[in-house]
This record gives structure tokens, sequence and C-alpha cells, in this order.
């Protein structure tokens, strides 16, 4: 009998970026069991076939190892994906102002229509946000909440009315209430920096039933392994409750419908109650405790609230609360008694210094050295803190929130401040274990393809360039950060991050190749094929006939998800749409003029298209004639 291993499925003919610096590329690769089994050209790759081996081939595409968040809050996402309007991507306040406006007129009462982050004004091609006038135009009687990264939301007056919001409400401690002259609240609600008061207005809507809530979060993977993601470390969240909120991943996972491999953090949620928190969860949670789809991965993003700095660079830096040192400290020893790592959000360096305080105190007595302890964001980290970091044994999680708001940090500190914030470069270059990922959803999109483009291209999604060459990873780097790195994040080093012998089959195939394609078409990547343990989850183009991942529709009926697909895609339907309006239009030209006669003219040369396809061409090349 042979003891040549039969491979479940064998890809060949492709262009597989492997990772492995002795032997970077190869041609074939088998899967067995969920793991690669033997890597090679396609003659010795396919020696493994077997009269029931799936054998693919990937017609010379690239192929790469499966994209890691380092930082997703998905299991608070997925409650809520379905509910959600999404402009992550979308280029002109026209198109989201459309997507709104059609969005309002099938969504039944009393529901809500939201925009929660992922998006900026600086991605629109007019350069800022609707105002509260155009919200009410689009939307008289349709409660309708727009979150703007974590700086502002925008209300119209039925928002407005169905949260309680009048001259008489006071405003929170950090928040602000913008009112007219008469006092009465204009529908601006701006985080001064505390985010609180966004957060507990957006918590006033209604929510999906459990089964609904089921059915978004397998929507929202679906969206993420369309996009290449094949695993997540979940940051907790606030008002993220353990373990209530877990439920939906939990039944997931038991019923085989994860899609993402999620390594879950566990995020404190009563100010002054954290001890509290981390001594129950220490008791019943095992580090670790789970499988290689749903485990445990020990405490944060938030351990104290008095850690916490807002991120919210209109607003000058917050000082965090002079008791952080003593209630931080009580955590973390909490947690290093228990080995269990524990990553903790940090804007500013002076906050990041102040935890490494306490750090190097607990370490004098509880040695770190082997927890995988981080900070997250740590977008102003000074060369000394990285120095500290280094010498205990830390990380930083870095994520692309600076693609979003750096015309923001620009504006407060200065071009040069803004050069290397955070300093990905000199991270790197210490030794400290560094790693990439989004803080999607509220705050920047969860398209990993944004965040590999600003590492290597330096520039927000507005289009600013925000750090100079010497300052951005090559295209390598970036792929590095966000596949074999992310995996000390999570102690799954050596199990998956690249496409190797023994580690898990996670690949993506994107729709163009990483690192031949122009620095401006990075961010539009998709996925024609994504593969998590050797299961295709999502398949398109020539793929399409492999999907094993059926997905019921979008619950409800009613659900954006079901209009307007994921990141860009109405945008970029759009633009087919347009092109093809183009391309039925007269030649004599006067389909470029942007009047109303012009409308006339064209539709006169017998351009047979609904009125509709009008609006959506005009509309597209910026024609006031069909604003909202």
């Amino acid at each position: 009998m042979s003891d040549t291993p039969v491979a479940d499925l064998i890809l060949h003919r492709g262009l597989f970026t492997t990772l492995d610096r002795r032997r970077p590329t190869v041609s074939a690769v088998a899967i067995a069991n969920g793991r690669f089994i033997k890597l090679g050209d396609d003659h010795e790759v396919m020696a493994l076939a077997g009269p029931n081996t799936r054998v693919v081939d990937v017609g010379g595409r690239r192929v790469l190892p499966g994209l890691v968040d380092n930082h997703l809050h998905l299991i608070r996402g997925g409650l809520n994906y379905n509910l959600e309007l999404r402009w992550d991507g979308v280029p002109s306040l026209a198109d989201a102002m459309r997507m709104l406006r059609q969005q309002v007129e099938i969504t039944p009462a009393p529901q809500w229509v939201r925009v929660v982050g992922g998006f900026t004004e600086h991605q629109f091609s007019e350069k800022r946000l609707p105002t509260i006038d155009e919200l009410n135009a689009v939307a008289p009687d349709t409660p309708v909440f727009i979150l703007h990264l974590y700086d502002r939301a925008l209300l119209n007056a039925a928002a407005l009315r169905v949260c309680g919001f009048t001259k008489d409400t006071a405003a929170p401690p950090g928040g602000q209430i913008v009112r007219d002259s008469e006092g009465n609240p204009t529908g601006l609600l701006l985080a001064k920096p505390n985010a609180s008061i966004l957060y507990a207005t957006l918590a006033k809507g209604p929510k999906l039933p459990f089964e609904y809530q089921v059915n978004s979060t397998r929507h929202f993977m679906r969206e993420l392994n369309r996009l290449g993601i094949t695993g997540a470390i979940d940051a907790g969240g606030g008002s993220q409750n353990w373990p209530d909120d877990y439920e939906v991943v939990r039944q997931l996972a038991a019923e085989d419908n994860l899609t993402i491999r999620i390594a879950y953090n566990l995020f404190t949620q009563k100010p002054k109650k954290e001890k509290e928190d981390f001594l129950n969860w220490t008791r019943s949670v095992t580090y670790a405790q789970g499988d290689d789809y749903f485990r445990h991965n020990g405490a944060g993003e938030m351990l104290v609230f008095s850690a916490a700095d807002f991120e919210d660079f209109r607003e000058p830096r917050p000082d965090v609360a002079p008791e952080m040192e003593g209630e931080l400290e009580e955590v973390v020893r909490i947690l290093a008694q228990n080995r269990w790592p524990w990553r903790l959000h940090a804007t500013y360096d002076e906050t990041i210094s102040r935890a490494l305080d306490v750090f190097e105190r607990v370490n004098q007595d509880i040695p770190l050295e082997g927890i995988h302890w981080f900070f997250d964001h740590a977008e102003t980290v000074s060369d000394q803190s990285i120095e500290r970091i280094a010498a205990l044994g830390g990380g930083i999680a870095v994520q692309h929130r600076m693609a979003y708001q750096g015309e923001y940090f620009v504006e407060r500190y200065g071009m040069g401040a803004a050069q290397a914030t955070p300093p990905v470069k000199k991270i790197l270059e210490s030794g400290v274990n560094i790693s990439a990922g989004t803080d999607a959803t509220r705050v920047a999109s969860y398209n990993p393809w944004v965040s590999l483009a600003w590492l290597s291209t330096g520039r927000t999604v507005g289009g600013m360039r925000l750090y100079p060459e010497r300052n951005c990873v090559d295209r390598e780097t970036a792929l590095r950060m966000w596949t074999e790195n992310v995996t000390w994040f999570s102690n799954e080093e050596g199990k998956k991050g690249r496409i190797a012998e023994g580690q898990l089959a996670d690949l993506v195939i994107p729709d163009r190749d990483y690192f031949a394609c122009a620095e401006d078409e990075i961010a539009g990547t998709t996925a024609l094929l994504t593969m998590v343990g050797g299961r295709v989850v999502y398949g398109a183009g020539p793929f399409a006939s492999l999907d094993d991942n059926p997905v019921p529709p979008a619950m409800p009926d009613w659900s954006p998800v079901r209009d307007y697909g994921g990141y860009a895609a109405w945008a970029a339907a759009k633009t087919r749409e347009n092109a093809s309006v183009r391309q039925a239009m007269p030649a004599c030209g006067c389909a470029n003029s942007c009047s109303v006669h012009g409308h006339d003219h064209a539709k006169s040369h017998g351009a047979a298209l609904p009125v509709d396809d009008f609006k959506s061409f005009w509309g597209a090349l910026g024609c006031a004639c069909w604003a909202i």
C-alpha cells in the first residue's frame, strides 16, 4: 500500500505567493483535510490526485494567503449589517444620497435608515457631508441616522423626534447637541471628544430579532469573503455583552456555518466594574478555548474605561483620567496571573507611555514573557515607547484609520507630524511585532485592500499623499502584515498566514494581480475565489460554479444589502450602467451638455432609455437637473 497521501483538492496552473522566502512562488498546491499537504510545480502536485480529487485550473492567476484582519468588530457588525446602508467606497455624495432616497422609499415604519461608519466626506467628489436640510428633504417621515467616523452623527427631524431630543435635552459630558438660535436641536451631534453620545443615540434604534441576526452575520461574513478575508481577531466593542451578544456566532460555529476564523477578545462592559468583569471571566473562560474557527483570544481592546483616549482628530488630544494607572494595574495583574493576553486601545503616545509604566511595574512581579499583549492603533507612538514595547516583548496592531482621518490630523498637527503616523517603518525596523487591520465597521471600512493600498502608497481615501515614500512599505511587506504577521497576535504562528505545507488551507485568488496592478487599482480589488480550510466560501466569474457557500436572501426583505451589495458594489454597478447609457447616446455629442436642453435633445435623438437610466447617467456626471 502506498503511503502517498491523496488530495481532496488540487489547484494548479497558478502563481501562488507562499510568503516562504526559500520558495516564494509555486504553480500548484494540494489540499487534504483542510490543510495544504503539498506545494510545487504542476507535475509533482498532480501526482497526489486520486479518482475523487477535485482539480481546479487557476488559469495563471495570482493566488495569495487568505487575509486576516487584526482588529475587526465582526461580531457586533454582524448583528446589524443587514440594517445598515453602507457608503463604504461610494465615490460621490450624489450617489450616496440617491442610495439613501431609494432606501427610505422601501423602509417600513418604525424602522430607521442607518449609515454607520466606513466612509469619510473626503472620499466624495463633493468633499462634504449632506446637510440636515438635504436629509429632511429625502426623508421627511423615516428616521435617518448617519455616523461619520467617531466625530459626529447627523439625524433628520424624524430621528430627533423618535430619539426624544428636544430643547430640554441635556448633552452628556464630552458630547454636544448642536442647537439653533432658539435652543432646538438641529440634528447634528458632536463627540467633544467622547463618542458616547453617538453610540447611545444609535442604540435607540430598532434591533433585529435573533434569527435575523444570524442571517445578518452570515451576509457580513459573505461580504468579507468577497474581499478575500478568511480570518479576523474580533476586538469586542462597547455595549457588546458577554456572553449574550456572542450567541449568534456560537450558533453559527456549532452549525459549521462560520466562513471566517474568529479569535475574540473580551471587552470590559461596566465602568468602575472592570476588575470584577475580568475576575469573573478568568474564572469561567479558559484562554484559547475553542477551535480553529472560533476561539478565545484574551482581553481588550478596552481594559478600563479610564484609559480610553478618543481618536477624533478634529478635537484636541484628551488627557486620560488620573486614576487610570491604578485601575489598569488591577486588571493587568489579573490577566498576567492567568496568562491571558490583552490588547489596549491607545491612539496617542501619552496614553501608551502611561500604560507602559503600569506594564513595567507588573512585569517586575509577574514576568510578562510569553504573553502576547499589544497596543491597538498607536498613531503617535514615539521611538522611546517603541523601544519599551520591544523590551517587554509586546506588539503593535495598526489599522488604516488615518486613511479616513488623515486630512483632519493634518489640519490640527500639520503635514510634518502626519508623515509617520503611525510610524510603520520604524516599528518594523525595531523588531516589534506588528500587523495590520481595519477597526471596521464604525470608523474605517472593512475593505482590506484599502488598508493594503494605504500601507504601500501612503494615500488617504480622499487622495491626499500622507506619507513620503520612505515611510511606506512595499507590497509584500504589506501583505505579510495582513497574513503571517497577524498570527502572533492570536497565538497561531505556524498554523496559518502562509501557503505552506501543514498550514490551514486558507487562500484568495484576487481579480487582479496584487503585485503587478497599478497602485491606484489596489483598493478596488475583490476576490474571484476565497477558500477557508479547503472549502470554497466565495466564488465569482470563472470560479462561481465552485461556490460551496449558499447564503439565503438578506432578512428583512427591505434590507439595504439586497439592493446595494457590499463595498462600492452599487457604485460600480452604476458606473457600468452609465457606460452602457453613454454607448446608447447619439454621436452628435449633445449628451455631454449639462442642461435641461441637453437632456431633451438627447431624448429627441431617439435614445430609447427609461427615465431612471437618464437620471443615473446625468447624476453620475454631476448634473444638477437630476439632483435629489
